[in-house]
């Protein structure tokens, strides 16, 4: 007779503890979300003056050069977000006042043993390519101008074990690309693919048109990015960029070459 209500006892107890539980995420606050954000992304992505909750939101989005950094800028306007749970994660969807459509991207994640699934529907991002000067060095030595428009299809990534896994591809175009370092203005438009599929994830970069000639393929190895490629200026126009290509990379003759590793 004893057990009887020492169970109901555990029962009603975990039934508090749940509705509590439910509670705090249901209610939590969106400052939360930015903090979680900052943290995952090693503080290069910042939700500034978060309102409303985890679930929906609102925030300006700042790019950093780091949790230490002094350098940031934010994109105009405000980020907006609206999150719910699915039957194997959570969708989001994301929308700036600046840089999306109003229906925003949509973002599914879901858990994986060891790490985490992340998919992106197909859509478009465009913004100034001034906020990339938040990122430090060398964006704010460059201090570029122009826009920037980052268009995905069949994008997902997996992270397992510290490795990334990809599919599909983010193209970003950077169009009338300046910079303050040369007076040639502007020194033309650029194209990164970043492309998944197969265990490889490629990275290209080419010139679209422009008198500063970029070029340049990498892999992604791990979570590190191994990049080779180079830039040059196009006949009669050394002069004029000469100083930004001292600041690209190491001169090899009338070229820079740029490297990552």
């Amino acid at each position: 007779m004893t057990r009887r209500p020492a169970t109901a006892w555990r029962w009603a107890a975990l039934g508090a503890v749940l509705g509590v539980v439910l509670t705090v995420a249901v209610a939590a606050p969106a400052r939360w979300l930015a903090a979680a954000v900052a943290q995952a992304s090693g503080g290069h992505l910042q939700l500034l003056e978060p309102t409303g909750r985890v679930w929906a939101g609102s925030a300006r989005l700042a790019l950093a050069g780091g949790a230490d950094s002094r350098d940031r800028a934010a994109l105009p306007g405000q980020l907006h977000w609206r999150m719910s749970p699915t039957l194997t994660g959570v969708q989001a969807r994301l929308a700036l006042d600046c840089c999306t459509t109003p229906e925003g991207l949509l973002l599914r994640a879901s858990p994986r043993w060891g790490g985490v699934h992340l998919q992106v529907a197909d859509g478009a991002l465009h913004g100034p390519a001034a906020v990339l000067a938040g990122l430090g060095t060398p964006f704010n030595t460059l201090a570029p101008e122009g826009e920037l428009n980052l268009v995905t299809q069949g994008l997902a990534a997996t992270w397992l074990a510290g490795r990334l896994q990809l599919e599909g591809s983010a193209t970003l175009t950077a169009r009338a690309l300046s910079s303050r370092l040369s007076t040639l203005r502007p020194m033309g438009s650029y194209q990164l693919v970043l492309r998944g599929g197969g265990g490889d994830i490629g990275v290209s970069l080419s010139t679209l048109e422009g008198g500063l000639r970029l070029s340049g393929r990498g892999h992604w190895v791990g979570t590190r990015l191994r990049f080779q490629g180079e830039a040059s200026a196009a006949p009669g126009l050394q002069g004029q960029l000469a100083n930004l290509l001292n600041i690209l990379g190491r001169r090899q003759d009338d070229r820079a070459i740029l490297s990552i590793n």
